[in-house]
């Protein structure tokens, strides 16, 4: 396997637009709640590349291999470029296939070859299997991503994938019969997940370097190679026949000259990513219905591969491949083929499989129920926008609950939530305009009294906003009435966004703030008057909070202290010491509070004056 990650997400160009997560087929790109950006994961990865494809900011990058080609060209070996049949029509630039055989060379490669021909070899095997039927329908195993998604989410259907070798690994084979066992290989296709087939064999089929069509118009633009400069040069032998229609993706049917229409065709072939999932559902639940071979490919035809130049139109391409093949087969020397074809025909081109279940442990109803419940969703359970990338409501919240993906996924959620705050925010500034109002009108009979009560206000706020633990107070909805900067600062970077526009997240929901055990230890002390004390708290993963949950009025009004037992100033081996000097030198502070503010405090002293009861009932 890969020492390298397929697929990796750049930090600095991230925008945390989730449009990656929502494209990913098999979620093996994780989004968990608090965490700031996604991550792959790339053992669940099929390499399909659908993450690259719809990321504007082009913060998801696959592996690069430029460098690992020009090692190897650089290392004294032969080496030996297999181009795959789409490269027709990738470069509709170039003016003549030949000329473009010629820039191949130019970079350095000993051979070019045509993947066409490992294709012609493997679309007959394929056919001896239609032919010989014996009971067991087969899924052509071509595609890379097609293989990684069977082995890794349906492995059950390992033994009903055809046991050939792709056309990649099978010219690898007919190159290295050709040239010696020593002869380094580069294979030149669209496919990302080709990467990851090409380290899969270590025999005369593996494939030492993979490049994409991008990756080699990169190379031509290092080394200043153009057509312009360079004479006609066609492929080594041996050539390809009709496998040069194998972008198209019937095209391996008219390789193995296997019956291809409607009454009398033996096999169903589908191209695209929701395609390919579905057939592959059904072969799985139906195929004793369906009777059917399938020929599937995840991308809509090699053509169009994620390793292609952006903006290339499908049927523009297709035209490209057919009218190339046209051309060559016009004067293409058949019995030369055929002898070639006999030749290599003799090489062994069978394979197997690794069954690697990827899925996750499903989660119980009632985890899902309450994920429902979190975004307003409880009665959807069969349909849904889909806009979060899951076919339904009920699908994402059992991602969340398996810890994949996060509720502001959901697009409805997340603008609910904005508005929310937006209203939250209009309310407090019209509550605002009228308490100014009356505090004018009442200037004259109360100021001295509004002074006292300002200065009080403010020393509190200020010793509050010096307690080092998070102290946060929240009302019967869990909706925030204050709270201090080191709060906020152990949320994270979301809350710290959301303070900018409200100060202290005053009226924020702490549901979506906090993962659900922990806003739920808020809920119990609510409505068991119960307090929870010195409490440790697993929080983001990899977080370990110690908290304090206790009641201010009582169903009314709780309030907690926190602390992040991972921040600097606390060392590991001294945590239970740091939580008990802690909360003492708070006790201490508040009690300073309550000195200052005297026995005409406001409401807010009798918060904070709560506070220091719940830690002198935990001291006792």
């Amino acid at each position: 396997m890969m020492e390298n990650p397929l697929i990796q997400i750049v930090k600095d160009k991230c925008t945390t637009c989730y449009a990656c997560v929502r494209a990913c087929p098999v979620r093996a790109i994780q989004l968990k709640v608090n965490q700031e950006l996604p991550i792959v994961i790339n053992e669940r990865c099929i390499g399909c590349g659908s993450c690259v494809d719809v990321c504007a900011s082009k913060a998801v990058v696959y592996l690069d291999s430029k460098e690992e080609t020009k090692a190897l060209i650089r290392s004294g070996n032969k080496v030996a470029a297999i181009c795959g049949p789409s490269i027709s029509g990738e470069f509709d630039d170039i003016t003549d296939y030949r000329k473009f055989v010629q820039m191949i060379r130019a970079l350095g490669f000993d051979f070019v070859n045509e993947v066409s021909f490992g294709v012609d070899l493997i679309a007959h095997e394929f056919a001896t299997i239609v032919e010989n039927f014996k009971g067991k329908y087969s899924i052509t195993a071509n595609c890379p991503p097609l293989v990684y998604f069977i082995e890794k989410y349906n492995p059950e259907l390992i033994h009903n994938l055809s046991p050939i070798l792709n056309p990649m690994s099978a010219t690898a084979k007919v190159v290295r019969k050709a040239y010696g066992p020593d002869t380094k290989v580069v294979y030149i296709g669209p496919c990302i997940g080709a990467k990851i087939e090409a380290k899969r064999f270590d025999d005369d089929a593996r494939v030492d370097s993979v490049l994409t069509y991008v990756e080699l118009r990169e190379l031509f633009a290092e080394f200043n190679i153009n057509e312009s400069t360079l004479e006609f040069s066609d492929f080594d032998r041996p050539f390809g026949y009709k496998g040069s229609l194998y972008p198209v993706s019937e095209g391996l049917l008219e390789a193995g000259e296997i019956e291809n229409n409607l009454l009398q065709g033996k096999v169903i072939t589908t191209e695209g990513k929701q395609n390919m999932l579905q057939a592959v559902k059904q072969f799985n639940e139906e195929i004793e219905f369906i009777k059917r071979h399938f020929n599937i490919f995840y991308c809509e035809g090699c053509i169009m591969g994620p390793g292609t130049s952006k903006g290339g139109k499908k049927y523009i391409r297709r035209t490209l491949v057919t009218d190339y093949a046209n051309k060559r087969l016009q004067d293409f020397d058949l019995k030369c083929w055929e002898k070639s074809f006999e030749e290599y025909s003799k090489l062994d081109f069978s394979r197997s499989f690794v069954a690697d279940d990827q899925r996750l442990p499903e989660p119980s109803e009632e985890q899902v129920q309450e994920v429902l419940k979190v975004i307003n969703k409880e009665l959807s359970s069969d349909s849904g926008c889909e806009s979060c990338g899951y076919t339904s409501c009920y699908d994402l919240a059992k991602a969340v609950a398996q810890g994949i993906a996060k509720p502001d996924m959901c697009i409805s959620y997340s603008l609910k939530n904005k508005q929310e705050y937006i209203k939250a925010l209009k309310s407090s500034n019209e509550n605002l305009a009228k308490t100014q109002e009356a505090l004018r009108q009442s200037e004259k009979k109360a100021r001295l009294e509004q002074q006292k009560a300002k200065e009080a206000s403010e020393t509190i706020s200020a010793m509050m906003q010096k307690l080092n633990a998070g102290v946060v107070i929240v009302d019967e909805n869990l909706k925030i009435i204050e709270s201090n900067k080191s709060f906020i600062n152990i949320l994270g970077e979301d809350a710290r966004e959301i303070d900018e526009i409200i100060p202290g997240l005053v009226s924020a929901d702490l549901k979506t703030l906090l993962p659900v055990p922990f806003y739920k230890m808020f809920s119990f002390v609510l409505t068991n008057d119960e307090d929870i004390l010195n409490r440790d708290v697993h929080y983001g993963g990899e977080g370990l909070l110690n908290a304090s949950i206790f009641t201010i009025r009582k169903n009314k009004i709780v309030g907690a202290i926190v602390r992040d037992l991972y921040s600097p100033e606390v060392r590991p081996e001294e945590v239970i010491n740091r939580v008990t000097d802690v909360i003492d030198e708070n006790l201490r502070l508040v009690q300073q509070i309550g000195f200052l503010l005297g026995e005409g405090a406001s409401k807010t002293e009798k918060m904070l004056n709560s506070i220091i009861e719940s830690y002198k009932t935990k001291k006792k």
